[in-house]
C-alpha cells in the first residue's frame, strides 16, 4: 500500500497556476516517516477523471485527489468519482450540516449541491471554510486551494493512517564519484543492485563538473544503507576511483 496523488487542473497544465499540492502531500508524508509513489496531473475532462480513477480504484493504494469539488459547471470530481465507483450522487446529511452551518439560508439553492456525494462517502473536516472533501474507501478527495487541501490531508493521514507512522524512516546516503562515467562503472552497479535488492540506488551525471562525474545515492533502512556504502566505496577503491561527500 503506496500513496499517490490525483491532481485536477486545467490551469496547471496551461501554465495559469503553479502546482503546490505535490511538494506538500510529500512535506507532510515525510514528518511522518511516509513517501509517495506516484503522482498525476490532469485536466478537467470528465472522461479522462472517470478513467484515471477507475485505474486507481482498482490499486491498493491510499489516493488523494485534488481539485474539482465546487458547485461551477467546471467541477467535475464529485459527479465523475461516483460514476467511476458506479454508486449513485446523494446527499449527504453531515455535508448539508457544514454548508448550512457556513452560508445559512445563502446554501440554497446552488452552494448545496456541494454536499451531494457518492454514496458511502464519509466527509472531510475543511477548517478553513467548512465545505468538506469526501473519503471513498481509501480516495481521498480534497479542494483545488492549497489553504484548504493541506489542513485536510493532515486530517485524513492522522485520523485515517496513523497505524502506518514510520518512527524510523528511510535513510539516504549520497556522493560523488569523480573522473567517472556511468558505462565504465555499470557492472558495479549491477552487482549492488544485486547485492542489496532492498535498497534504492540512483545514479545521475553531473553536467557541470570539469571531469565526468556521477553522483550516487542510496537509500533504505539506515543498517542496510550503511553496509551499502561502504561496499560500493571499497569496490570503487579497489578500481582505482575517488569520491567524495555530496554537496
Amino acid at each position: 500500500m503506496g500513496f499517490g496523488l490525483v491532481i485536477i487542473g486545467d490551469e496547471l497544465l496551461s501554465g495559469k497556476r503553479r502546482d503546490r499540492h505535490f511538494a506538500t502531500a510529500i512535506e507532510l508524508l515525510r514528518a511522518r516517516g511516509l513517501s509517495l509513489v506516484w503522482s498525476r496531473i490532469i485536466g478537467d475532462e470528465p472522461e479522462l477523471i472517470a478513467k484515471t480513477l477507475r485505474d486507481t480504484y482498482v490499486c491498493d493504494d491510499i489516493v488523494f485527489c485534488y481539485g474539482g469539488l465546487g458547485a461551477t459547471p467546471d467541477d467535475h470530481t464529485r459527479a465523475v468519482a461516483a460514476r467511476a465507483a458506479q454508486v449513485p450522487l446523494v446527499r449527504h446529511p453531515e455535508a448539508v450540516a457544514e454548508i448550512e452551518a457556513r452560508f445559512g439560508a445563502d446554501a440554497y439553492p446552488h452552494r448545496i449541491t456541494m454536499a451531494d456525494l457518492p454514496q458511502g462517502s464519509c466527509i472531510i473536516p475543511n477548517p478553513y471554510n467548512r465545505i468538506p472533501g469526501f473519503s471513498l474507501g481509501d480516495h481521498h478527495f480534497l479542494p483545488g486551494f492549497p489553504e484548504m487541501a493541506a489542513p485536510m490531508l493532515e486530517w485524513v493521514l492522522d485520523q485515517c493512517y496513523a497505524h502506518l507512522r514510520n518512527n524510523t524512516p528511510p535513510i539516504e546516503s549520497s556522493f560523488v564519484v569523480i573522473n567517472a562515467r556511468e558505462s565504465e562503472l555499470l557492472e558495479l552497479m549491477e552487482d549492488f543492485v544485486a547485492r542489496f535488492p532492498s535498497c534504492r540506488f540512483s545514479c545521475l551525471p553531473q553536467l557541470h563538473r570539469e571531469a565526468p562525474t556521477l553522483a550516487w545515492g542510496v537509500r533504505g533502512a539506515q543498517s542496510e544503507v550503511e553496509e551499502g556504502v561502504r561496499y560500493l566505496q571499497a569496490q570503487l577503491a579497489a578500481l582505482g576511483y575517488r569520491w567524495e561527500a555530496q554537496r
